[in-house]
């Protein structure tokens, strides 16, 4: 009678760990192409129907026009809302137990959600990817140097991290994925809505225009606008976060990982604990 020889265990770090659970969400990827809708077919969908449709109401005073003008904030959005792709797919995992079966596994805890931070990002880089080029063909284009468009580029994937953490929080937090989009949808709609991401906030109501200026979203889009040349000049009492965008955006970043990454892992561990 043949045995069956145990497998040999190699000692592997977090780094390996995490590359491996996150290949695991890649080939989710690659046998579900359709899991990439929302960061190409959904964005290209926006660029146009702004750009074309929306676009010819808007006035902006830049060179090059509102379809410049609008690339940054679709850019915002699309890496704003990679908390909710990480939030979906996380508590999917949680709830068939394959979260569970990952803990079971000689490996390091932190490589769950270090795993999945690294699959979500280059999720939400695809889409800048794919808005870059649709971009290009309707006319918008970087009027900066490579240093500076690359720190453009650079600011939309940190922000994407730390939208990240909040999206391993609410998906931590909510038993079922019914629940994670009825709260992604009410919280992240109105944020990404109520900024500067598709419209100039110098026509909005006083009130609407100070939470707008206000809103961290909205320093992102204007940061990446400077950087890139295609934004405007400020209207008369702007707030302060409008004149110093970059530095306000790489303060939230910041702000929002040290305050949210702890609470997220306190939330997954308590949820997962045996």
């Amino acid at each position: 009678m043949s045995t069956i020889e145990r497998p040999e265990i190699r000692t592997t770090g977090l780094l390996t760990q995490s590359w491996a659970i996150a290949r695991r969400n890649f080939r989710h990827i690659r046998r579900m192409p359709e899991m990439l809708l929302d960061v190409t077919i959904q964005p290209v969908m926006f660029v146009l129907l702004f750009a074309y449709v929306f676009g010819s109401s808007i006035d902006v005073a830049t060179p090059a026009g509102y379809r410049a003008f609008l690339l940054a904030g679709i850019m915002a959005q699309t890496v704003a809302f990679a908390s909710f792709i990480v939030a979906v797919g996380l508590t999917a995992d949680l709830d068939k137990g394959i979260v569970d079966r990952m803990r079971s596994l000689p490996i390091n805890p932190a490589a769950v959600l270090v795993g999945r931070s690294i699959s979500s990002l280059a999720h939400a880089s695809i889409g800048l990817v794919v808005m870059s080029l649709t971009g290009l063909v309707i006319g918008w284009r970087i009027h900066t140097n490579v240093f500076e468009a690359a720190l453009g580029y650079l600011l939309l994937l940190g922000w994407g991290f730390a939208m990240i953490w909040v999206g391993i929080w609410v998906g931590s937090a909510m038993r079922s994925v019914e629940a994670v989009n009825g709260v992604m949808f009410a919280t992240m709609f109105p944020i990404t809505f109520l900024a500067n991401t598709f419209a100039p906030t110098d026509r909005m109501p006083t009130v609407l225009r100070f939470i707008a200026e206000w809103n961290p979203i909205s320093s992102l889009t204007q940061a990446v606008r400077e950087l890139w040349g295609n934004d405007q000049p400020l209207a008369e009492g702007a707030a302060f976060p409008m004149h110093h965008p970059i530095p306000f955006t790489i303060g939230w970043i910041i702000l929002i990982t040290a305050v949210v990454a702890p609470l997220a892992i306190r939330t997954f561990r308590s949820r997962t604990a045996d």
